[in-house]
């Protein structure tokens, strides 16, 4: 596996994601972000399953996420929608999104155990 400083997080990671983002309708999403609710927690079971079944790579990606600040995961969510327009992509690049990302993030760490 690269180490945590060659793993690199592109707006084509966020697109090959794509359908995470809009399994959630855009109105629902606004309001989850306004709540700042914490779904990881919510979907802990599923969040642990998930992981189990990915590949050093793909762990890394993600351990890569959880530890960018908020603001650059950001900028590369608006990269990615203003290549797809997909409006999930814009809301949670708005700077209002940030204590909501950040929140989830921290509770990913907690349910996938990483210090």
């Amino acid at each position: 596996m690269e180490s945590e400083n060659e793993v690199k997080i592109t707006e084509q990671d966020v697109i090959n994601l794509m359908d995470v983002f809009t399994r959630v309708p855009p109105l629902i999403l606004k309001m989850v972000i306004k709540g700042n609710k914490n779904v990881a927690q919510s979907f802990e079971s599923q969040i642990k399953n998930y992981y189990g079944h990915l590949t050093e790579e793909e762990m890394g990606k993600i351990e890569k996420v959880m530890e960018m600040p908020v603001s650059e995961l950001q900028i590369i969510l608006k990269n990615a929608y203003e290549e797809t327009h997909q409006k999930q992509l814009k809301i949670l690049a708005d700077p209002s999104a940030e204590p909501f990302i950040t929140k989830n993030l921290q509770e990913l760490k907690n349910v996938l155990s990483i210090p």
